[in-house]
């Protein structure tokens, strides 16, 4: 295959495709919320195969598992932008809310030790106008490195190389620490190597894959964003080789009535040919992926950055839709926090007339990942703290 360049104009062309097909071929970035009915004959996936592999003591819902914390401050966004010192000081008291410590130092130490690399799952699909924010992943780099963790150990990461730059994710500004993805241009803007291999390819592990049986298929301009095609979608080798322990770093943002908050920020960040997955296997997808140990046995920690968000209109970024959320929240489940975020997400559609009620049908996902000892979906099981 001769080497193929997409630019800034083709990506957002297919970024804005519909029609039949577009929700298989399109980047994650504009994919489809979840489907308003599940399909009567669910794919086969590979779920069992995750579930024979032991878990130990650090495995997902982690060391508080159905406790979140949640701070807001209204000062933390000023004219339109997230303010670094007030994040910083949210979160330190959700840190320290969150373990009972009385010194940040200790509280990160927690989770995190000065001889591993740390990765920071951060989002920035959804391009300036609402990637995590600087002032949040800045304020957690500051806190790390005070509790002893050397810059050259962290690692910010997600899919898309190229979508972390544009956003500002580069050697520039965040000096000493490694910025990587699964999804790589090189200086000319191509996806291909001499060879006619993309480089997403070196980015995959073939020993961790999650299987279902729906084929992906994409044209030449979809490719370089899915890396493969066919029945198997391969966990990123940033999480299989290249970190140790994981903290998540998603934005409260909504997904159709719902959310796309830690549990999809980590099952569709952390792995290739995810397109085909997003009609039929959605909710299946987002909890199933995070039960492989490549995330079930890495992620310690989830820091939400709500100062900004939105409640319509996502995971992509409609201006009218972002709103000041003016949150951090911090746990180590996954799944309660994302219970906890899917009712402001809800509160909010309500109260700007999108929909009159919850739906119960869109907490599946959680339910699914509570049934596979990831978290706790029940509200009534869940302790919410706020500071």
């Amino acid at each position: 295959m001769s080497q193929s360049k997409v630019n800034r104009r083709s990506f957002f062309k297919l970024a804005t495709a519909v029609g039949a097909g577009a929700i298989v071929n399109q980047p994650q970035s504009i994919l489809a919320a979840p489907p308003q009915e599940q399909q009567p004959a669910k794919p086969v996936t590979n779920i069992a195969d995750a579930l024979k592999h032991p878990r130990n003591e650090r495995s997902l819902p982690g060391k508080y598992p159905g406790k979140v914390v949640k701070v807001m401050n209204k000062a933390s966004v000023v004219d339109n932008q997230p303010q670094e010192d007030i994040a910083n000081e949210m979160i330190k008291k959700a840190m320290l809310q969150l373990t009972n410590e009385e010194n940040i130092k200790k509280a990160w130490q927690q989770f995190v030790s000065d001889d591993e690399i740390i990765g920071l799952k951060v989002n920035p699909v959804a391009g300036k106008l609402l990637s995590t924010s600087h002032a949040v992943v800045q304020s957690i780099v500051k806190q790390l490195e005070s509790a002893g963790i050397p810059r050259k150990n962290i690692v910010i990461w997600d899919r898309r190389l190229m979508q972390l730059h544009e956003t500002g994710f580069t050697e520039e500004n965040y000096p000493g620490i490694t910025i990587t993805g699964t999804e790589q241009q090189d200086a000319e803007g191509g996806f291909y190597d001499k060879d006619g291999k993309l480089y997403g390819e070196k980015m995959i592990d073939k020993e961790w894959f999650y299987y279902a049986d729906v084929e992906g298929e994409y044209d030449e301009y979809t490719m370089p964003y899915m890396v493969n095609g066919g029945k198997h979608s391969y966990f990123t080798k940033i999480c299989t080789q290249q970190v140790d322990k994981i903290i998540n770093v998603p934005i409260l943002k909504n997904a159709g009535p719902t959310v796309t908050l830690c549990l999809k920020n980590l099952a569709y960040g952390s792995i290739s040919n995810t397109g085909r997955l997003h009609k039929q296997l959605w909710s299946d997808t987002c909890a199933e992926v995070c039960a492989f140990p490549p995330i079930r046995d890495k992620v310690v920690l989830n820091i939400v950055d709500g100062l900004k968000g939105c409640f319509n209109g996502g995971p992509a970024a409609n201006p009218q839709f972002i709103c000041n959320y003016y949150t951090i929240m911090a746990g180590t489940d996954p799944v309660a926090i994302d219970r906890i975020g899917h009712d402001i997400i809800v509160k909010k559609r309500i109260a700007e007339g999108i929909q009159e009620k919850d739906d119960p049908k869109r907490l599946k996902f959680m339910e699914m990942a509570e049934e596979l000892q990831l978290g706790v979906a029940d509200i009534n099981k869940i302790t919410l703290e706020e500071v």
